[in-house]
């Protein structure tokens, strides 16, 4: 395994008999480097990449070389000097990158493969047969922290209805739709709860500082709690829904994956791979994008109906865990390397 840095998983990897190479500054594709003089340090990294990590991969006899993310580039250089198949892993939707795209999806299909995390993402390359759909795994233990503990440590008031939203304060994933759903009268009348369990990428904190201000304009008060990131066992435990607002496609969420395990209800933006986790009125809910409207309705009905709440969320809990099992994501992974090896 080769990774940027040491870390938590570095350590993980070691412990599991793994040799890891740490070489920071991997050639990794990131907006900042979208100038002329970013592109020639990505141009120089890719180059090194592919030198180093191909001599590598000759020296230790390897097979196959994955990448774990399409915008991880060096590796495909490092295939070609290895003389072996190269996958990446596809786990974006690249609708906001439309200028760059052509050129970019050619460049990943280079690759003998694309595993790609949803078939909106599969889409984007036009029907190719190398692009495939290999959902992700639910590693996550299936519990949930009891629902009075968890309210008692996020100091949440024991009966109010809570709406949590979890993952990084951003400008898509829509907490702001959550907090103009709340200033809705229905939802503000039954003194509904959103809770954001979550922070901005670090030098992103004018994300946070805007939702803050839009919270204050809607006159939210103790109605919209931002609480940073917290331990999701304990989010999931004191949320009556978990809300997945996304207003622009997201890939597969690890959100919407992890809390219909652990079978909360969950209401999510019916576009990108949402609707390939939520099966709506069935195991979960699902509304129309960048609609806090549509979204208040639903989370009206909800806060007045438990046991749809509890019906969905059991649903969804055995649902996911089959379709979206980690068991499921290594035999296809596995079936992958045998037919690219072959």
């Amino acid at each position: 395994m080769v990774l940027p840095e040491e870390g938590e998983l570095a350590g993980d990897l070691r412990e599991a008999g793994v040799e890891v190479i740490v070489r920071p500054g991997l050639a990794v594709l990131r907006r900042a480097l979208f100038t002329p003089p970013g592109v020639v340090r990505v141009g120089a990294r890719l180059a090194g990449d592919a030198a180093s990590l191909g001599r590598v991969a000759r020296r230790r006899g390897v097979a196959l070389v994955h990448a774990n993310t399409s915008v991880t580039i060096g590796g495909l250089g490092a295939a070609r000097v290895a003389r072996v198949p190269h996958v990446f892993s596809v786990r974006e939707i690249y609708a906001d990158f439309a200028r760059w795209w052509p050129l970019y999806r050619r460049f990943l299909l280079r690759s003998d493969a694309l595993a790609c995390s949803s078939h909106p993402v599969a889409d984007q390359f036009d029907g190719d047969p190398r692009a495939r759909v290999i959902h992700e795994g639910v590693a996550m233990a299936a519990a949930r922290a009891p629902r009075d503990r968890a309210r008692a440590e996020l100091g949440l008031p024991p009966d109010a209805f809570v709406c949590a939203v979890l993952g990084r304060i951003s400008s898509w994933k829509g907490q702001d739709m959550l907090a103009r759903a709340l200033a809705e009268p229905a939802l503000r009348d039954a003194g509904a709860i959103g809770v954001v369990a979550g922070a901005p990428w670090p030098g992103e904190e004018r994300h946070e500082l805007a939702l803050r201000r839009l919270a204050g304009e809607l006159r939210l008060g103790e109605r919209m709690r931002l609480v940073g990131f917290r331990d999701p066992t304990v989010v999931y435990g004191a949320a009556d829904v978990v809300v997945v607002p996304s207003t622009q496609p997201d890939p597969l969420p690890n959100a919407a994956l992890e809390s219909t395990a652990v079978g909360c209800c969950v209401v999510a933006a019916a576009h990108g791979g949402l609707p390939e986790i939520i099966r709506d009125g069935t195991t979960g809910r699902l509304v129309a994008p960048r609609d806090p409207h549509a979204l208040a309705a639903v989370l009206t009905e909800l806060a007045a109906d438990p046991a749809q709440r509890e019906r969905l969320g059991a649903a969804a809990a055995a649902d996911v865990g089959e379709r979206f099992s980690v068991a499921r994501l290594l035999d296809r992974t596995q079936a992958l390397y045998d037919e690219l090896i072959r």
